[in-house]
């Protein structure tokens, strides 16, 4: 795996308010924040306002490098502190958030495709970008889309057409675990003339920086590692700043979507702790895999970190200090003991979600459509999703253990 290496220069201090000046992940704790001058707090307030005091000439607002705040729906006190933090721990020059994930990356798609042009995407994807790409953009706006085994980068170069303006991937392909090679996926877009955005919800830094990688915008749900406490819900598209903007101006103010000042206050206080808590998540996935990989009552397990896994290598190379706190695995036998296992689950929780501070476990047969593209053991017996938390490991292996005799007996 990579190494996150200081940037800092030699022999400068380092200043909490300067990014260039911090190593490591002070910014994570520090950036964007603002000590309260009327009251000394030494927390940015929640300000729940939704209109801000006019310029002495208002008709200023609209200039071109206008940084006043006017209307939370286009930005406000604790959106703009979050933004400061998001952009620079992703090392882009800027970034937008809004309310949930798929806003964002509904803007970043809306802002980029235009009737007629082509996209190639991920045939492993969240359900609901494929369904943007499959139904609603075909449909509404003329877009054409192949989806495509992104791991299989030959038919990747083989999907591009003259028209190709886009080509999106996960990081770590929702749900099944595939990792795409972002350096090699970036060439092909470059030198088709095309942008590369990346959704590295599942690879939040330090451990996985797209940008860096040489994706042109990479978007967050915000609702996951970067709240990490499971009560608020956000998303954020990153990168080259006219481009940020070009989102910001057109479908923020226009189409709405922006996040409120309360969730952008409760994601800035749980971004604080993400690097301390993405290293625990993944130490604990790493254990729960390799358990479960060495287990007879389990059919196959999908996680990065284990040498089996089909891209493992790519994960090392692109990851710093760890391979993600998802771990996806199949269990044999009926549908009956699929359910057996979840609901005996007495530490782990059932329910959707990922990059809580607990581990959620969630359980479904795909239809045969969306599932085509998975491994042949998910299609048969349905994936069960693991979204690992930050409790004992010890105590999420007995949990597992556990129930896996309750459905299947003891392990021979």
């Amino acid at each position: 795996m990579t190494t996150d290496e200081s940037t800092r220069k030699p022999f400068t201090r380092p200043d909490k308010h300067d990014y260039d000046s911090l190593t490591g992940n002070t910014w994570s704790v520090h950036g964007g924040n603002q000590a309260d001058e009327t009251t000394g707090a030494i927390r940015t307030p929640i300000i729940m306002a939704n209109s801000y005091r006019l310029p002495t000439d208002p008709t200023t607002i609209d200039d071109p490098g206008f940084e006043g705040l006017v209307y939370t729906r286009e930005h406000g006190a604790n959106q703009r502190g979050l933004e400061e933090k998001l952009a620079k721990l992703e090392h882009g020059e800027a970034a937008a958030v809004f309310g949930t994930g798929m806003a964002a990356l509904h803007a970043a798609f809306f802002t980029l495709l235009n009737p007629g042009d082509h996209a190639i995407v991920s045939n492993v994807v969240y359900m609901r970008v494929a369904g943007l790409f499959d139904n609603l953009f075909p449909a509404k706006l003329g877009i054409e889309v192949d989806f495509v085994d992104i791991t299989d980068l030959e038919a990747v170069r083989t999907a591009v057409r003259p028209t190709t303006c886009l080509v999106h991937t996960e990081v770590i392909a929702n749900p099944d675990l595939r990792v795409a090679d972002v350096p090699a996926l970036a060439q092909i877009a470059h030198d088709a003339g095309a942008l590369l955005t990346i959704d590295s919800t599942f690879t939040p830094p330090p451990l996985m920086r797209p940008l860096d990688h040489g994706a042109d915008l990479v978007m967050h749900s915000l609702t996951k590692y970067y709240n990490g406490h499971g009560d608020a819900m956000g998303g954020v598209a990153i990168g080259d700043r006219a481009l940020v903007e070009e989102m910001r101006t057109g479908v923020m103010f226009h189409v709405g979507g922006a996040i409120s000042p309360f969730n952008a206050w409760l994601i800035m206080r749980g971004s604080t702790t993400l690097p301390l808590r993405l290293q625990r998540q993944c130490e604990n996935a790493q254990a729960v895999a390799e358990f479960l990989d060495a287990d007879p009552r389990v059919a196959h397990v999908a996680y990065p970190g284990l040498a089996g896994h089909g891209q493992h290598a790519a994960a090392a190379t692109q990851f710093t200090g760890g391979f993600g706190g998802i771990v996806s695995f199949a269990l044999a036998g009926t549908h009956e003991n699929r359910l057996r296992f979840v609901n005996d689950l007495r530490v782990i929780t059932s329910a959707v979600s990922l990059g809580h501070d607990e581990t959620l476990v969630a359980y479904e047969q795909y239809p045969d459509g969306p599932s085509a593209a998975f491994a042949p053991v998910f299609q048969e017996h349905g994936l069960i999703r693991l979204a690992i938390g930050l409790e004992s490991r010890e105590d999420l292996i007995a949990d597992l253990d556990a129930s896996l005799t309750t459905a299947y007996g003891p392990a021979r």
